[in-house]
């Protein structure tokens, strides 16, 4: 998926346009983060609020595009819980972007209830 992303993304953009594509990808882990261990963890989200969201990123001086996948339901620890990539021109577009991004999806868009 990601590889996929990143040939896209550089395929559609100018040259002028990309400097940076950074990903995140985010894992169950097998604590929780009081560190108390887990079994797993459910997964859902809103699709029409991410969906906004990353409209609404887009449009972000210096950012070319941004792609997002979220998991949903049971969640084993090791899955994959989502991915995320944000390519722009400079990292100082980029970088901001990315965290507040993340940031939003964490806190508002994505509800987990660990096992």
């Amino acid at each position: 998926m990601i590889e996929d992303w990143v040939e896209e993304v550089k395929a559609k953009a100018l040259p002028d346009e990309l400097g940076m594509i950074l990903v995140h990808n985010g894992i169950v882990r097998g604590t929780s983060k009081g560190g108390k261990p887990v079994q797993g963890m459910t997964l859902s989200y809103d699709e029409g609020l991410l969906s906004e969201t990353v409209s609404t990123f887009k449009t972000a001086e210096g950012i070319v595009d941004i792609k997002v996948w979220i998991n949903n339901g049971k969640l084993a620890i090791g899955d994959d819980i989502m991915f995320v990539l944000v390519a722009g021109r400079f990292r100082t577009d980029v970088l901001p972007v990315f965290e507040q991004l993340l940031r939003k999806i964490k806190n508002e868009i994505v509800n987990e209830e660990e096992a």
